[in-house]
């Protein structure tokens, strides 16, 4: 239920019984309880109009935005952000580094991350820590394994941060958590099974299966970019060749179209005028710059084939600077896709795109904090005298919070 009355926002009983399937008699029941912990608050519906001057106008539900609050932390090339939310997952504060990441070193990473956390929650309390890093990290949700953006690998940020703060840390793959956002957002089209692939200085995916976003035994899962394209091929960032990302990702895509040796190092980092000039220019003439757009489409199609052959064709979502491009690639993407076994059901495959990442990693982290604090702190069977009250000081705020 309170997942139901988050997503409505402010739904009135009849409204939050068609969402659920619960009735009324036990909405008002189990509202009666969360109000009473101060978890939910009564409020007159918007569209609520009286009958009459005598008659009363229902109320409607919402989430108190002061039952608790997340930190939500990104750490993608050069810079490092933490997002103070609150209950309902409005923005409080915000803090934001930009940094040179390849430079630093591994205490002064830990150091910049918790004193990021510091300042974003401006000595308030809050319940949860989540944490979106470009990269791979395990499946437990605690350390960054590998990332492209910093020289360590096997940083346990979930440790050090739940020992530092106390509270519960995820530490999460952006691409993951990218998923989790559109699954919230559209969940009639991002429901059971999608893709969502991110366009970028480098190429990311999310993967959810059967309504869960899949993560591997030891990892976060899917390095859809990091799948091999051409065996002893490009220079991939991650050290190997070959890569889907090596001719997808915007270092490639430039590497490309400038002429590079393609075992050349690859780009530390790829500036968004430098990509716009080689999209106009691959608009205005057939020649090298357009051949590097249409052989980052290839790459990604043969990618998804390859993806499909496995799971069958799911709507997909692209995500990031890269989409710009789309007009470019698209054709080779489905022409690509079309030359793999998947491609005789993949004749009505949908592409939806979505041009700038963060909001939708913010969100995702958002939601990651907030539905773990529903289902381990507030949702449990509560009752005004057990778990909800005891998790919360006289003053109501939660006793499981860093100050």
């Amino acid at each position: 239920m309170i997942g139901a009355v988050r997503r409505a926002g402010n739904p009135s009983r009849t409204q939050i019984a068609h969402l659920t399937g619960l009735s009324h008699s036990t909405i008002s029941a189990i509202a009666a309880d969360l109000i009473a912990e101060g978890i939910m608050r009564e409020s007159v519906h918007e569209t609520q109009v009286p009958v009459s001057r005598r008659g009363r106008p229902q109320v409607a539900l919402t989430l108190n935005p002061d039952a608790g609050r997340a930190v939500c932390l990104h750490l993608h090339f050069n810079r490092l952000e933490a997002v103070l939310v609150d209950y309902c997952g409005g923005v409080i504060a915000t803090r934001t580094h930009v940094i040179n990441t390849l430079a630093l070193n591994r205490q002064q990473l830990i150091d910049l991350v918790v004193e990021t956390v510091q300042e974003a929650a401006g000595g308030k309390p809050f319940m949860r820590i989540v944490f979106a890093v470009q990269g791979v990290t395990d499946a437990k949700g605690d350390e960054i394994l590998w990332s492209p953006i910093i020289t360590h690998n096997h940083v346990p940020f979930g440790t050090l941060l739940r020992e530092q703060f106390g509270i519960p840390v995820s530490v999460q793959n952006d691409c993951n958590l990218i998923a989790t956002a559109l699954h919230w957002i559209n969940p009639e089209r991002y429901g059971q099974n999608f893709l969502a692939i991110l366009l970028s200085h480098g190429i990311g995916m999310g993967l959810m299966l059967n309504g869960q976003i899949f993560t591997g035994i030891r990892s976060s899962g899917v390095e859809f970019g990091h799948m091999i394209y051409r065996p002893h091929g490009s220079l991939c960032r991650c050290g190997r060749r070959g890569c889907i990302e090596a001719y997808a990702g915007s270092y490639a895509i430039q590497r490309r179209a400038e002429g590079l040796d393609t075992v050349s190092e690859p780009l530390a980092n790829t500036h968004d005028t430098d990509l716009s000039a080689l999209l106009a220019q691959a608009r205005a003439e057939d020649g090298p710059v357009r051949q590097a757009f249409r052989e980052a489409g290839q790459a990604i199609g043969y990618g998804l084939g390859s993806l499909f052959a496995l799971i069958d064709p799911a709507p997909v979502a692209l995500i990031g600077h890269g989409t710009a491009a789309f007009e470019i690639m698209e054709p080779e993407i489905r022409t690509a896709l079309a030359q793999t076994a998947a491609g005789q059901n993949a004749g009505d495959l949908s592409f939806e795109i979505w041009p700038d990442e963060i909001p939708l990693i913010q969100q995702g982290c958002a939601m990651e904090a907030l539905n773990s604090m529903d289902h381990e702190v507030f949702g449990p069977g509560l009752q005004p005298t057990d778990s909800a009250r005891a998790a919360r000081t006289p003053n109501g705020e939660p006793t499981k919070a860093y100050a």
